[in-house]
């Protein structure tokens, strides 16, 4: 992850969320906009991407629900605009959505950390808080944990459950099934 360099001089809101919307990343760089700072990420090693097949295996063949799961789908969040791993919605929710879509209506969102975890343990949990999104799922590769965050009030969750990864987690509805940590050691 990096971080933009300063500018010479401050932007406001307004035009920081324009000079993030005009940024032009290199081929497979995400970049995001968390709490006021442009973050941009390089393209996730095999062992994230790996994390990323296991979780989208075992939500579309567990859960009890039919849904959408889309990969690096961009969200609008109080917080920012973030781009998280996965993002579960109803089946057709971004139909007509742009790049950036607003977070009403996610179901779960996932992250499984990169080199720089702290913004998806902290501004990027409130961010989704914020937004009201149900569920946040971080798989935390450095920590070797999973932890689920649920029940969003103001800017946090007021829930979570977290195992050691080989443990199982059991997601709540409409998921409704216990999700294998194993294969995530």
């Amino acid at each position: 992850m990096v971080a933009m360099p300063a500018v010479e001089r401050p932007l406001d809101q307004d035009n920081l969320l324009q000079a993030f919307l005009e940024l032009d990343t290199p081929p497979g760089f995400k970049a995001e906009l968390v709490e006021g700072e442009i973050v941009v990420t390089p393209p996730p090693d095999g062992s994230h991407e790996t994390a990323f097949s296991l979780l989208n295996r075992q939500f579309m063949r567990k859960a009890e629900v039919e849904f959408d799961l889309s990969g690096n789908k961009g969200l609008i969040t109080p917080k920012g605009r973030f781009v998280p791993d996965g993002t579960i919605a109803p089946v057709g929710h971004f139909e007509n959505a742009g790049s950036w879509a607003d977070a009403a209506g996610v179901l779960l969102v996932f992250e499984v950390t990169s080199t720089n975890p702290v913004k998806d343990r902290t501004a990027k949990r409130h961010g989704y808080a914020a937004a009201g999104v149900p569920c946040y799922l971080l798989v935390d590769r450095s920590e070797a944990k999973a932890t689920l965050f649920t029940d969003p009030e103001g800017e946090d969750y007021t829930a979570h459950s977290q195992v050691d990864f080989g443990k199982p987690l059991d997601l709540p509805a409409p998921f409704s099934f216990t999700l294998d940590t194993g294969p995530l050691r």
